[in-house]
């Protein structure tokens, strides 16, 4: 029955937006975007597929955690285990949770060992930006983005030189609380933005139907997270640029499993960026960087477990070169170099991977736009990999746009399925994938819209088999996929729909690649009345199987949550959102629990 729900409601959805719009709204400005094509681009000269999220949209939307933000976001499924804190994976397009690129202001974050990024410990109140570009973009940023790249902004510098004050208090159920202050101005050619931020729970019993006898623990699994963030850059007389940022995330989680209870944590990320114009078509950036991933592990009595420490020191070097008013070239090398520190013995505990790119983007004849782009990458354990990518975009009268791509990409084995002690196998060689996806967009003033069909095969799966297990390249899978996104505003609401429709495939025995949902719709509507706000959000979702014999069958459900914000005046604002508002219970990974009804209040001052 929920299923039938989840087909019906974007066809109630859609129809709420036709009638009733002013048509003669002037039409939006187009949004820049950099992860696209690692420039200032306009959305509206892509064929890519993006979802931006401001500062605004984090402090309409009253998140309290990155996962909270990312969850619903076209083309992409969460899995998640257990309440605040717990490990977060994110499967982009039904690709695997190590196909996604995290960056955090251009450095590349993540651990080196399970390849994937601890989205939960990523404190949100120093985010300003986040940008989602799905589907393959190997040619630009190598190694991981089969499935598209995430990127994070840090909290930026004010334009004012009187400086910005931010303080915030709130808390709520699960003994939930949470405490942020910021500060941010510009002074001369300078600009600074400093920030910290705290948050904790004591959450929910993590794992169902666990007892202390097979080595869990059935009580509350609780979080804290201390978040810190700085940046700061300076601009001379002739346009040349410096900037420097650090972010920060340390606290302890409490988890369910066989060995361990505990875990300490530090995520960190340090860059630093020069830029300066060579000429007048030529502006050069270089920028260095490091990102920490340390998890300290401790079992059910106290003492200590393991840890894994990982390390990536990252350098790039970019040239934008504008060729002509039509075309600009885009020229760039990348470094990294990961490290592992561990209790856990690896075989080899470091390795390189050198990289270099070029990209042209292009108009002809006014309205037709191309992207193509051409990476070579050489990594120490497997060898090198050739990725391209090639979009076209055609915008003419009425709004109207369509557009197409084709693209390949890899990811390279992780330490873990290459050196871990039993089941690692120093011979793998790196995931590759190919996809090509097309669709049509409308831009009307009152109405934006777009659709998108996708196809993908990825081949050289690592999975592992055999006696004893050992990792192989030996998996194939196939994804196709429609995605549907319309928003506009009706009568004083402004609406949010999209929709996933899904078919992830084991190619071996036409089996579903398990975790992910084939059925998601996300709708989000808010309105201001005078001095109030107020907005709700439903996520539905449809079944999924939780292994790979597809036997294990997780349920549909649908979320609803309500939120509401009084502004007291120009610096003083209350906020508060009920949660899961129908107390649905529902799992999206076996055994573990996802938060009942709850709510969350929150103090706010600006000056």
């Amino acid at each position: 029955m929920q299923n039938k729900i989840i087909m019906a409601l974007p066809l109630a959805g859609i129809g709420a937006f036709l009638p009733g719009f002013a048509a003669e709204q002037a039409a939006n400005l187009p949004e820049t975007v950099v992860t696209a094509t690692r420039s200032d681009s306009n959305q509206n000269e892509l064929a890519t597929a993006t979802t931006i999220y401001t500062r605004q949209d984090i402090e309409r939307l009253q998140v309290r955690t990155l996962p909270e933000l990312l969850k619903g976001s076209t083309g992409i499924d969460m899995v998640q285990s257990g309440g605040y804190g717990k490990d977060t994976n994110v499967y982009m397009r039904g690709t695997n949770a190590d196909h996604v690129l995290v960056l955090v202001d251009g450095i590349k974050v993540g651990s080196v060992t399970t390849g994937t990024t601890p989205f939960q410990f990523i404190p949100v109140d120093q985010v300003e930006r986040v940008e989602i570009i799905r589907g393959p973009q190997s040619s630009l940023y190598g190694s991981e983005a089969i499935g598209g790249v995430i990127q994070i902004f840090t909290r930026k510098g004010g334009n004012s030189a009187r400086p910005n004050i931010a303080l915030e208090a709130g808390g709520g159920s699960y003994d939930s609380y949470q405490g942020s202050a910021a500060i941010n101005g510009k002074w001369g050619r300078a600009w600074y933005s400093l920030g910290a931020s705290q948050f904790g729970s004591q959450g929910i019993n993590a794992q169902s139907g666990t007892t202390v006898a097979n080595g869990f623990n059935p009580d509350r699994d609780g979080y804290n997270n201390t978040g810190l963030n700085a940046k700061a850059g300076y601009r001379f007389d002739n346009g040349a640029e410096l900037e420097a940022f650090f972010l920060r995330a340390e606290g302890e989680t409490e988890i369910d499993n066989a060995t361990s209870s505990t875990t300490l944590f530090i995520n960190q990320t340090v860059g630093a960026s020069a830029s300066a114009d060579l000429n007048d078509v030529w502006r050069s950036t270089l920028r260095v960087g490091q990102s920490l991933d340390e998890a300290d592990q401790f079992r059910h009595s106290g003492a200590f477990a393991t840890n894994f420490d990982t390390t990536r020191w990252n350098a790039s070097w970019l040239n934008q070169l504008n060729l002509h008013k039509t075309q600009q070239l885009t020229l760039g090398a990348d470094y990294r170099l990961d490290q592992v520190e561990s209790t856990t013995r690896y075989a080899e505990n470091s390795r390189y991977d050198a990289g270099g790119f070029i990209e042209l983007h292009s108009r002809w004849f006014e309205r037709h736009f191309t992207n193509a782009s051409l990476r070579w990458d050489e990594n120490q354990a497997f060898g090198s990999s050739l990725t391209g990518n090639f979009g076209w975009r055609f915008n003419w009268d009425h709004g109207l746009s369509a557009f197409a791509s084709f693209g390949n990409a890899f990811k390279a084995p992780t330490f873990n399925q290459l050196y871990f002690p039993g089941f690692g196998n120093p011979h793998l060689q790196a995931e590759q994938s190919t996809n090509f996806e097309g669709g049509l967009a409308g831009n009307h003033g009152w109405m934006q819209w777009e659709i998108r069909a996708y196809h993908s095969n990825i081949d050289q799966l690592i999975v592992f088999s055999g006696r004893p297990l050992t990792a192989q390249n030996i998996g194939k899978a196939q994804i196709d996929g429609i995605e549907a996104e319309i928003s506009g505003d009706l009568l004083g609401w402004h609406n949010k729909l999209s929709m996933n429709l899904l078919t992830p495939k084991d190619r071996a025995n036409n089996l579903r690649l398990p975790r992910r949902a084939t059925q998601t719709l996300s709708y989000d509507v808010s309105r201001s009345f005078a001095a109030f706000d107020v907005g709700a959000a439903v996520l539905a979702q449809g079944e999924r199987f939780d292994n790979t014999a597809n036997t294990v069958r997780l349920g549909a459900f649908m979320t609803i949550d309500v939120r509401a914000a009084y502004h007291v005046d120009k610096h003083w604002m209350f906020s508060a959102k009920l949660n899961n508002m129908l107390d649905q219970q529902y799992q999206t990974l076996s055994t573990y629990n996802n938060f009942g009804r709850n709510f969350f209040f929150s103090i706010h001052y600006n000056y």
